[in-house]
């Protein structure tokens, strides 16, 4: 199931977040850190210390919406990056929530074997 679908613009935050932060710490961590418009319709991924749950966060034009996950034993293939941000295709960010690498597109490993 595709949850998100023409997204206009995917950004993932290079740095980890303190995942206690809602959706009002998150989008005053985007203006003020990131200096990108939190209300531009864009969708920011965030993901914790131990890499295995991520936020997304997003305005629709009535409000905001967070979405959460968490892998039961794995972690997610975080880029590393050089500036604060990444910008992701709408295909990239279905690889992330799928468990891809979404540079270099390789799949977790599920009860020892690589699946691709």
């Amino acid at each position: 199931m595709k949850m998100f679908v023409d997204v206009p613009t995917v950004y993932l935050c290079a740095d980890v977040v303190d995942f206690r932060k809602s959706i009002n710490g998150l989008a005053a961590l985007v203006e003020a850190e990131l200096e990108l418009p939190v209300l531009s319709g864009a969708l920011f991924v965030f993901c914790n210390k131990g890499r295995d749950k991520l936020k997304l966060l997003y305005w629709d034009n009535t409000g905001f919406a967070l979405w959460y996950k968490r892998l039961d034993k794995h972690k997610f293939k975080w880029p590393k990056l050089m500036s604060p941000t990444m910008t992701l295709t709408e295909q990239q960010l279905h690889w992330l929530l799928g468990g891809y690498d979404v540079i270099g597109h390789s799949k977790i490993d599920i009860a020892g074997k690589q699946l691709l």
